[in-house]
C-alpha cells in the first residue's frame, strides 16, 4: 500500500505545522499485510483478530513480513541527512572507559570494565588495589557479533567456582556455564533450559537455580506457566538435578526463586504468581533432611529476608506497610503474627541492603536517594553523606568486608563510584569517567504538575542552560508508569547526545510506578489503568504549556509497559505530539497473558478472561484494538527484536499493521525490527548506538529538521 510522506525541504529551517509551503515528498510504499477472519468472543462481544498469523514466530510468511517491513524502514532511516552524523556523535560520547563498582570474591577483587565501545563489559580481577588488573572473562568472545551477552555471576562461598549465566540472541532463556575461577577451565557440561533464574551456592557444593519446562511449540513466544527451583551438585549431569520447590499442582507458581543465606543455613525461596506479591518460604540446610517452612502463605504482600544472624531473621516487608519496613523473627516461628518491628515503615519508600555487619536503608524521596546506616539491633548510626542529589546504588559487601563500594549518578552527572569505609562512615571518589560532556552546561530541574483528577506527579525535566522556552524545543516525555518499577534519575549516553542537540529530555513519575510504595503502584493497575495514560498526558500539557515545547516537537518514548504507555497515549491523543517511539511494547492487551510469561503480569493489567467488565477495560484502551480510520496518527517508529520472548514481537507486528492500514494524512509508521536481539538486555553497544541514532534521527526529522540543530 503507497502512502505518500511529507517532509521539509529547506535547508536547516524548522516547519511549523501550520506552515505547509516548501514540502519534500517522499512515498513510503509499505508491505500489504494479509487480514484473516480470527474472531474471538469474550462474554457474548466478537473481537476480529485480522493479524492473528503474525502471532507465528516461527512462520515462513511472518518471516518474509518482518524482511519487507524492515526494507521499507531502512530504506527511510537512510534518507534522514543528518543520521550518519547522530551515529558519529554516538560513537564519540560513548567511547570512554566505563567501570562496574567493584567486588571481593575469595583472594580477588572483580569489576567490569568497558574500554568504550566494546559490545559487551569484560570482566577483570587483581588481587589487591595497587595490582595490574587481568582479564578474566571476555563476553566479547561468546559470538562474532557480539549478540551473546553476560548474564549472572555467582561465586562458590571460597571463590574458587564461578557459575554464569549467557544469553544468545537477546533470550529469556540461558545457559548456566560452571568454571574453575584459577584456572578459568570449564569444569562440567552446561546447564541448558534455564529462565528467570538467579544463582545461589551452597558453600562450595552446588548452587540453585530455577527453570520452566521447556514449552511445547515456539520457545519465543508459547506460554511458561510453571517455574521450578532446582539444586545442582558440582560433578554431577543435569538430568541429575535435585527438584526442590515446584512441579506439583501445590507448587504451580509462575516466578520461583531461591536464595541461601550468608552463613549457608538458610534456603530462601520466594514462589509468585504475578509480578506483585508472593509466599515465602525456608529450609534449614543445617538438618540432615531440611523441611519446608512456610513463613508467608498467600499472595497479598512482598516480603524477602534480608539476612539472618543465626536463627533471627531480618525480613524486609510491605505487609501493613505499604513503603516497606524491617521486621525480626525468629526462624523457629517465622509467621507474620511473631514478627517484631526493627526499622519502621516512614513516608519514603525503602530499599535496604546489608554491608560489614550494619544495614543501609535507601529511601526514595520523590524519586531520589537518601541512604542511612543501620546496626542490627535497629539504631541509626548515620546519614550517608552523598555527592549529590541522584541516585545512589550498591550498598551492600560481605558481613567481613570492611569497605564498600557504591555508585552515584542523576540525568547529567555520568555514573562515579565511591568507595565507602563502613565503620567510619567516609566516602572517597574511586573512579569518575572521562567523558566528553560537561555536566555544568546542564540543568535538572524537579517540577510538580496536576494530573486529571488532581493528583500531584512529580517530574524531572533535564535541558542545556540557557535554553530559550519558546515552546520550539525538541522533546522527549519518557514513560513507565506500572508494575512498580521507579524511574529515578540517572545518566545516559544518548540521552546527553539528545541534549546536545537542544532537545529536552522529561521523566514523570507516573502511577503504577513505585515511587511512592504500594499504594502509588495500584493507583495504576487494572481498572486505574487509565490514571497511568492520564498522569502521561498531563505531563506533556505541562510542558507544552510552560512552554518548554509544542505539540510539533514533542516526542513520546517508553519501552515494555512504556510500550504501552506510548500506544494508549498516541491512540488516545494523536494529536498531543509529533513522534511516537513505542518500544517493545506490550500492545495486545486482549491476547498478551497466552504469551511466555505473560500471565504473571495480571496484577498489573488484570486479563480479558476474568470478568465482562475486566474486558470491556482492556477493549476499552489496548493499542491494537483502538487504532482507528480516519485518524491522523503521529509519525510513528516502532521498535522490537525477533527475539524478544518476554513481549513478543507479535504485539509491535500488529500494532504496526493496523496503523499501516488505517492511518490518515502524511506521518509516517514505520517498524524497526532487530534480528537476532531480545528485550533489551545484553544488547551489543553497535547495536544500541545503530537504534539510538535511527529513533534520534527518525525524531528530529519528522519534528521538521534537515541537519541537526545542534549544528546551528
Amino acid at each position: 500500500m503507497k502512502k505518500t510522506i511529507i517532509t521539509v525541504l529547506a535547508a536547516g529551517a524548522i516547519c511549523s505545522c501550520a506552515d505547509k509551503t516548501l514540502k519534500n515528498v517522499v512515498a513510503l510504499d509499505y508491505p500489504e499485510t494479509k487480514k484473516v477472519d480470527t474472531v474471538d468472543t469474550y462474554f457474548g462481544t466478537e473481537v476480529k483478530d485480522p493479524y492473528r498469523w503474525l502471532e507465528n514466530d516461527r512462520s515462513p510468511e511472518t518471516e518474509a513480513w518482518v524482511k519487507s517491513q524492515n526494507e521499507v524502514t531502512f530504506g527511510y532511516l537512510e534518507k534522514i541527512p543528518f543520521r550518519e552524523e547522530l551515529k558519529n556523535r554516538l560513537s564519540a560520547l560513548w567511547n570512554y572507559e566505563k567501570l562496574g563498582a567493584p567486588s571481593k570474591e575469595g583472594d580477588y577483587i572483580y569489576f567490569a570494565k568497558n574500554d568504550g565501545l566494546q559490545n559487551q563489559y569484560v570482566i577483570y580481577r587483581k588481587k589487591s588495589e595497587n595490582d595490574t588488573p587481568e582479564v578474566f572473562l571476555d563476553p566479547n568472545k561468546f559470538s562474532e557479533d557480539g549478540t551473546t551477552s553476560l548474564g549472572n555471576m555467582s561465586f562458590s562461598e571460597d571463590g574458587k567456582m564461578l557459575a554464569y549465566s549467557i544469553s544468545e540472541g537477546g533470550s529469556d532463556w540461558r545457559k548456566i556455564i560452571v568454571m574453575d575461577a584459577e584456572s578459568r577451565e570449564i569444569k562440567e557440561d552446561t546447564l541448558i533450559d534455564v529462565k528467570f533464574s538467579g544463582i545461589s551456592w551452597k558453600g562450595n557444593e552446588g548452587f540453585y537455580y530455577s527453570s520452566y519446562d521447556k514449552p511445547e511449540g515456539s520457545e519465543l513466544s508459547a506460554k511458561t506457566d510453571q517455574h521450578k527451583l532446582y539444586y545442582h551438585k558440582l560433578g554431577t549431569s543435569q538430568k541429575d538435578d535435585k527438584l526442590v520447590f515446584g512441579g506439583t499442582s501445590e507448587q504451580k507458581h509462575r516466578y520461583v526463586g531461591g536464595s541461601v543465606s550468608e552463613d549457608n543455613r538458610y534456603l530462601f525461596i520466594s514462589a509468585n504468581n504475578s509480578t506483585a506479591g508472593g509466599k515465602l518460604f525456608l529450609m534449614d540446610l543445617s538438618e540432615d533432611n531440611p523441611q519446608l517452612d512456610t513463613i508467608i502463605g498467600n499472595e497479598d504482600y512482598e516480603s524477602y529476608v534480608l539476612d539472618n544472624v543465626g536463627s533471627k531473621l531480618f525480613i524486609v516487608t510491605n505487609r501493613e506497610a505499604p513503603n516497606r519496613k524491617i521486621v525480626t523473627v525468629d526462624a523457629a516461628n517465622p509467621q507474620p503474627e511473631n514478627w517484631v518491628d526493627l526499622i519502621p515503615e516512614t513516608e519514603n519508600v525503602l530499599s535496604p541492603s546489608t554491608a560489614g555487619g550494619y544495614i543501609f536503608t535507601n529511601y526514595m524521596k520523590d524519586a531520589v536517594s537518601n541512604v542511612q546506616q543501620y546496626d542490627y539491633e535497629g539504631k541509626m548510626v548515620r546519614e550517608v553523606e552523598l555527592p549529590g542529589v541522584g541516585s545512589a546504588g550498591g550498598f551492600n559487601a560481605k558481613e567481613e568486608e570492611e569497605v564498600l563500594y557504591y555508585t552515584f549518578t542523576n540525568y547529567v552527572t555520568p555514573a562515579s563510584i565511591y568507595k565507602y569505609q563502613i565503620e567510619e562512615g567516609v566516602s572517597e571518589l574511586y573512579n569518575k569517567p572521562a567523558i566528553d560532556f560537561n555536566p555544568e552546561d546542564y540543568t535538572s530541574e524537579q517540577v510538580f504538575y496536576t494530573s486529571k483528577d488532581g493528583t500531584k506527579v512529580p517530574m524531572i525535566i533535564t535541558y542545556k542552560k540557557g535554553t530559550e522556552m519558546n515552546g520550539k524545543n525538541p522533546t522527549i516525555l519518557y514513560g513507565y508508569g506500572g508494575f512498580n518499577i521507579s524511574l529515578t534519575p540517572s545518566f545516559s549516553i544518548a540521552n546527553a547526545v539528545w541534549m546536545e542537540q537542544g532537545g529536552i529530555y522529561a521523566v514523570p513519575n507516573l502511577r503504577g510506578g513505585g515511587e511512592y510504595g504500594r499504594e502509588w503502584h495500584d493507583a495504576g493497575t487494572k481498572m486505574q489503568k487509565q490514571n497511568v495514560f492520564d498522569d502521561f498526558i498531563a505531563a506533556a500539557e505541562y510542558l507544552i504549556d510552560n512552554n518548554y515545547t509544542s505539540r510539533d516537537y514533542l516526542a513520546i518514548r517508553g519501552g515494555s509497559n512504556g510500550g504501552l504507555l506510548v500506544g494508549a497515549t498516541m491512540t488516545q491523543r494523536p494529536d498531543l505530539m509529533a513522534v511516537a517511539l513505542p518500544a517493545v511494547g506490550v500492545l495486545d492487551m486482549l491476547r498478551y497473558h497466552t504469551f511466555t510469561a505473560g500471565a504473571g503480569w495480571a496484577y498489573d493489567y488484570g486479563t480479558s478472561e476474568q470478568s465482562d467488565d475486566m474486558f470491556q477495560y482492556l477493549k476499552g484502551y489496548s493499542p491494537v484494538h483502538n487504532v482507528k480510520a480516519g485518524v491522523e496518527y503521529p509519525a510513528t517508529l516502532i521498535t522490537t527484536g525477533d527475539h524478544d520472548d518476554r513481549v513478543v514481537p507479535a504485539h509491535s507486528f500488529k500494532f504496526a499493521a493496523e496503523l499501516q492500514d488505517k492511518q490518515t494524512g502524511d506521518n509516517p509508521v514505520l517498524i524497526r525490527i532487530e534480528t537476532n536481539a531480545g528485550h533489551g538486555a545484553g544488547t551489543p553497544v553497535s547495536k544500541t548506538i545503530e537504534q539510538y541514532a535511527d529513533i534520534f534521527g527518525f525524531t528530529l526529522y519528522n519534528m521538521g529538521f534537515t541537519e541537526l540543530p545542534g549544528a546551528e
